[in-house]
């Protein structure tokens, strides 16, 4: 086979490659649509707004007029973002607020809460975005695992605090970001904390799977308030979440163009987020996990009642809500 004959089929597979990634990506996009008036008057918390599909869901929501609430830990970086996000909105934006929110840090959830029970006469949507994945091995403000603190710990706490004011404002909605790797971790309750042994992709995977069965406990509590609690897994998107993944220098540029082709941009990663905070199709909708705006099929043990209800009492107890 001559040299030519290699290149045009190598330049082919590209320009198909290329092709179908944008078909997929217009696609994605269509289904976005929603009436530019949709959440006036509606208040929403997305933590981790500051970048990732975070803020691509903050944007969204402010297109739609929303009075959206950036809960970040980084005060400059949420600012960057919020200034990115209204230069982006157009005329009729919603309004965008910035309050801090560490959720390494149970006083910071705690203070974070009562400003805004104190300032927010309601609160129609809360999105549990902001997570790490496969970071090296640290502890919380508390001592707790960081993937484990911040992933499952600090939202487990933040959600439990807002629950009066979510119900206050019924009919209302939890939104939990979870991922597909739980399919690779398990609750290891004889080590929660990861104090005998650290595995950073063990540990991720346990967060999330924890976090289908905070969902899963919290939606059985919640049955007949007028709150109701979903999950998502959003697939594998271009954010800043994997930057404790090292990659060798001599294979980046590769991966940079695998991204580009095959991952989600951060707009498309927000659509299933956007979706369950919004649409009417899920009204009422609780204590399920969707994947691109459909409903997934989740493993068992993303399903176990008894483990749900155990993780749950444990959380409690270690965020100091068990009286």
């Amino acid at each position: 086979m001559s040299a030519a004959v290699i290149l045009a089929a190598v330049l082919g597979g590209g320009v198909l490659l290329i092709a179908r990634r944008i078909f997929s990506r217009r696609k994605a996009l269509r289904s976005l649509s929603y009436p530019a008036s949709l959440m006036r008057g509606k208040t929403v918390i997305v933590t981790g707004a500051n970048s990732g599909i975070g803020k691509a869901t903050a944007a969204e929501l402010l297109k739609l007029q929303a009075r959206v609430i950036m809960a970040c830990r980084d005060r400059r970086r949420a600012e960057e973002a919020a200034q990115d996000i209204k230069n982006q909105a157009g005329a009729n934006q919603g309004e965008l607020v910035i309050k801090n929110l560490d959720l390494a840090s149970l006083q910071s959830v705690r203070s974070f809460c009562e400003e805004v029970i104190r300032e927010e006469p309601r609160i129609d949507v809360l999105i549990n975005n902001a997570g790490l994945y496969q970071c090296p091995y640290s502890r919380t403000e508390e001592g707790y695992e960081m993937q484990l603190g911040v992933n499952l710990l600090g939202h487990y706490l933040l959600t439990n605090l807002l629950l009066d004011l979510l119900k206050q404002s019924a009919p209302s909605r939890i939104v939990v970001v979870s991922s597909k790797l739980y399919k690779y971790g398990s609750i290891n309750f004889e080590d929660l904390n990861s104090e005998q042994n650290y595995n950073k992709a063990f540990c991720y995977s346990q967060s999330k799977l924890a976090n289908l069965l905070f969902t899963r406990e919290l939606a059985r509590r919640l049955d007949g308030t007028g709150v109701t609690v979903n999950a998502l897994t959003p697939g594998i998107v271009r954010t800043r979440l994997g930057r404790h993944v090292n990659i060798p220098l001599l294979i980046k540029p590769l991966f940079l163009l695998v991204s580009w082709l095959f991952f989600k941009s951060p707009l498309e990663g927000a659509q299933t987020p956007l979706y369950l905070a919004c649409s009417p199709e899920v009204e009422g909708v609780s204590g399920k996990c969707f994947a691109n705006c459909e409903e997934e099929q989740l493993l068992s043990k993303a399903t176990d009642d008894h483990t749900a209800k155990r993780l749950w009492d444990l959380s409690e107890s270690m965020v100091g809500l068990r009286r």
